[in-house]
Formats: C-alpha cells, structure tokens, sequence
C-alpha cells in the first residue's frame, strides 16, 4: 500500500516483565520457539504491502539492533525508504531521561514524521503479539471517511489495557473508556491505529504546546472532546499485549494450544523472523516429549511436557521439564526437575536441582546466569 507508512513503539519495557528485559526492550522479547514479539508488527506491516516502516526506539536496543539488521529478512531492506531505526532525539527543554508517554516519543521523532510521504500512518505497539490483517484494516478506514481507526477485540486482550471505545454505531465511537467497568456497547482496543499523518502531527502539537504526553488519555481525549470521530475495526483473532512476566509466559503457553497458534499463524499471512539455520534437533533414546515446541538445534536426552524451547538448548539424561521456557542456548543439566520456569539465554541449570514456580509466579533465570 503505496498511501500507508508503519510506526513500531519499541522504545518501552514494562517494569513488571522484571529481568526478562534487563538485557533487552520487550519488543525483542523472544517468543514462540524463534520469534520475537516485534516480529508480528513487522509482518503484519509486509503482508499489506506496507514498505516504509520506523521503529522508534530509546533505550537497551542492542538486542533489537541484531534482530532487525537491514530489515531483509521482512523485505524491508531497500535503496529509498524500507527500514529506519529510529534513536532516541534529543529534545529541547527535556531534562527526562525516558519517554514519559506515546505522544513525547512521537514528538522526538516529529522531523521523521513530517518528512513521510505517505498520508496515512500505522501505529504499531512493538509488544504485541496480534496477526492484523492491515489491507482489510487499511481499505475500511478509507471508506469510513474517519481520520482515526482503531483496530479493537471482541474481547479485552490478554494483558491489554482498559481503554474501550463507546459504540456510536457498529463502526464508529465518539467516546473513550479509561479502566470503566461498564463494558457493555463498548469495544476494547488492541492500541493498533491508522491515523492521517496531518492530524497526527496537529496532535503531536497540541500535546506539545499543553504539556501533555499520552496517547490516550491526552490526544485521543482531546480530538474526541473536540468533535472527532474514531473509526472502529474488530480484529477477531489471537491477540495478547505483553507488560508482565504473566503475560508472557501465558502467551507463550497459549502456543501449545493449536487453536491459538493456528489464529496467530496462518498460511496466508507468515509470520517472517530472522533468519538462522541450525541442524535439526536431536532426541536421544532415553528423551520423552509431551505437547511441546522445540525449536532447530536442540538436543534433547530428558523429559518435556509442555514446553517451549528456542534454538540449540541442550537437555541431558534424566531432567525433568514441565510448563517451562527456555531460550537459545540454555543447558538444562542431567537429573535436574523443573516446573513453571522461564529460562532466558545462555543460562546453565547444574545436575540434580529442583526449580518449581507457578502459572502466575514463574521463575524467572536470567541471561547467562549459572545456576
């Protein structure tokens, strides 16, 4: 879509996903065996035709550095527009060393977005793992006639936020919730917007000469207060909005579940990621493997039962593995029993431990930690 330009939040990790993003921005976050979570903003963006795309970013990017390269892999590396990484600007009279809001990271960024030569822009939170379907998206808010869309759940999102939109009619609302508990005739938002470029820049203004930082609670507020309308588009698949260690790994469980995974990754819209080629996974005589996913590279001697596992980790004989996570590169030694454990990169377990968590409180074992 030549008239469609593609902005990624990957500039914000919330505290609550505690060491999973001590070493990485939660748009980095691996997930599902080989992906990361700003994988699906990305190829949601590539299957609309959408060949512009910024990623702004702010702190702790080194992680999403390496992901993304050139942005080939998502067919995003070209000689004029593809895309562009965008750090963090300076801003004049900010003594803040973070982005307090949505709207002040737009405005960081405001001399990027006044130079897009699309009319329309897609505002694309980098922690959320949704598969949109952005041309569907896209050709209803053209007919709409509405300057804002908002993409929006049947039902609230797993670990969304509590902003709903006021049903006008069945596609359009000139009424924003804030943690209402009054849901009915109301839609609950992905935070996934096509917006004109010239309203947003207005807004980025407006927040800008008010003192205001959000995007919600500040412009969209105010554009609806002034007489706005929102367009409204259910998107009727997976969708989960990662802001703690909860709702990670109930994400990532909800992937041994087809239903979730066949809705998050269907034949028609891939989900691209960053190349890698490994050999294929081993399983030895003894190993044993229960509704699980294993990614390439493994080599697996123990037990798993539902689990997740990225590239090259290694199970040795006699471990016990349940409800767990662990990513690349990871060695799980031998006699060692594991539930409800998240395991990040490059972490080694030591022969004969016990680690139990739980579904709500996993444990968590960061990078390159020994245990």
């Amino acid at each position: 879509m030549a008239d469609l330009h593609g902005l990624i939040y990957a500039y914000h990790s919330s505290p609550a996903l505690g060491d999973l993003v001590i070493p990485r921005t939660s748009a980095s976050l691996p997930f599902c065996s080989r992906y990361r979570l700003i994988d699906f903003a990305l190829s949601s963006m590539t299957n609309a035709g959408v060949r512009d795309v910024g990623v702004i970013m702010q702190r702790d990017y080194q992680s999403l550095l390496d992901h993304l390269g050139t942005g080939k892999d998502w067919d995003l590396s070209r000689l004029s527009g593809g895309l562009r990484l965008l750090p963090p600007f300076g801003m004049h009279g900010s003594r803040i060393g973070e982005y307090r809001g949505c709207m002040e990271a737009l405005s960081a960024v405001i001399s990027y977005i006044s130079d897009i030569n699309q009319n329309h822009i897609v505002l694309f939170r980098g922690d959320i793992a949704a598969n949109i379907d952005l041309k569907d998206v896209f050709e209803a808010h053209l007919s709409s006639g509405c300057e804002i869309t908002a993409i929006c759940t049947e039902k609230a999102c797993k670990g969304g936020s509590d902003f709903r939109f006021v049903l006008d009619t069945p596609t359009t609302s000139k009424k924003i919730l804030f943690s209402s508990s009054e849901k009915k005739g109301s839609l609950p938002t992905a935070e996934i917007y096509i917006i004109k470029k010239s309203l947003l820049l207005d807004l980025i203004e407006w927040c800008g000469d008010n003192g205001k930082q959000h995007f919600h609670r500040d412009a969209l507020a105010y554009y609806l207060n002034e007489g706005g309308t929102v367009g409204l588009y259910v998107h009727k698949g997976y969708v989960a909005c990662i802001r703690s260690v909860s709702d990670y790994y109930s994400a990532n469980m909800d992937m041994l579940k087809a239903e979730c995974r066949n809705d998050l990754f269907p034949d028609e819209n891939p989900i691209y990621t960053k190349g890698r080629s490994s050999v294929s996974t081993y399983y030895g005589e003894s190993s044993f493997a229960k509704n699980s996913l294993v990614a390439d590279g493994c080599y697996i001697e123990g037990e798993l039962d539902n689990c997740v596992l990225f590239r090259n980790v290694r199970i040795k004989k006699g471990a016990k593995l349940k409800n767990c996570i662990i990513m690349q590169d990871s060695v799980i030694g031998e006699n060692v029993t594991m539930n409800h454990v998240i395991a990040d990169k490059y972490t080694f377990i030591s022969d004969g431990l016990f680690l139990s968590g739980s579904h709500v409180l996993p444990i968590i074992v960061p990078k390159c930690k020994v245990i």
